[in-house]
């Protein structure tokens, strides 16, 4: 996985965002995923798609311990209020991705 991810960012020298779907990951899973992006050399980490559940700010906490603002976070699935916006930022992400943008 590091050698694709390396490779992608090596080859497209643009910014490349790792999605992590931390919805269906353990901790141990995520701590790993994101190691590994982050020493590929990714721009950003995001929560997930939302396909398979939201994101929770344990998990923005998590990844933000991980990475100590190296990098960006983007929390993303299932954000519907701006005080759950409020919290995720808090907790360390960077940026959000919501459909409900207007709304909040």
């Amino acid at each position: 996985l590091y050698q694709d991810v390396a490779q992608i960012v090596e080859l497209t020298n643009v910014p490349i965002k790792g999605i992590l779907e931390t919805a269906i990951l353990t901790d141990t899973e995520k701590r790993l995923a994101a190691e590994i992006c982050l020493d590929a050399g990714v721009s950003y980490l995001k929560t997930s798609t939302g396909w398979f559940g939201g994101t929770t700010v344990a998990d923005v906490k998590l990844l933000y311990g991980i990475t100590k603002g190296r990098i960006g976070i983007k929390a993303a699935g299932g954000i519907k209020t701006v005080e759950q916006a409020i919290a995720l930022i808090q907790a360390g992400a960077t940026r959000l991705g919501t459909s409900r943008s207007i709304k909040i």
